[in-house]
């Protein structure tokens, strides 16, 4: 029978997280960011544009109304491409990695033999850029199910397939066990 220990980890020892180079989402991810934010915000400057038509009175100022739309989609555009820019991920031997956030950055760490089911997306929009999602769906429910979007499609495949392969060492290694 196996002796029980329960020793202590000195947490300067252990590898640092922070320390990892990450790998950013494709720049052409922004065009897409950009498109997808452009037609949204059409449709939100269309409905107020056709809820200020039927407003009989007291209309307030179109100037105000249109200065105001403009500051939104100015921050939100902002707010965006920040958000790009702080994105990133990196596949490691025993994990995957996912950066993202302005204010409240986040740091997801997904152990591979937590991950269930891998899978890849393409919008209309990504598609046209040669752009996918890599889906990762992990066994510890929806706070850990990684959507890592900006990817180049080959480069997604072959994440996907080592990521499979390695699902499938792991398996087989529960097996023989």
């Amino acid at each position: 029978m196996q002796e029980f220990t329960n020793e202590t980890f000195d947490l300067d020892s252990l590898p640092k997280y922070e320390e990892i180079v990450l790998t950013s989402p494709n720049a052409k991810y922004w065009n897409v960011i950009v498109i997808n934010l452009s037609i949204i915000l059409l449709f939100i400057g269309g409905g107020l544009a056709t809820i200020y038509y039927f407003i009989e009175d007291d209309k307030p100022k179109a100037i105000y109304l249109i200065a105001g739309y403009l500051v939104f989609c100015a921050l939100l555009f902002t707010v965006h491409r920040l958000s790009f820019k702080k994105r990133g991920y990196a596949l490691r031997e025993k994990d995957i990695v996912y950066k993202s956030g302005i204010i409240a950055e986040k740091t997801t760490i997904v152990p591979l033999n937590r991950i269930q089911h891998v899978a890849l997306d393409q919008g209309i929009t990504s598609r046209s850029y040669g752009l996918a999602t890599l889906q990762i769906f992990t066994a510890g429910g929806q706070t850990g199910h990684l959507h890592i979007a900006g990817i180049e499609v080959e480069r997604a495949k072959n994440i996907k397939e080592i990521l499979l392969r390695k699902l499938d060492q792991i398996e087989n290694l529960i097996e023989n066990q």
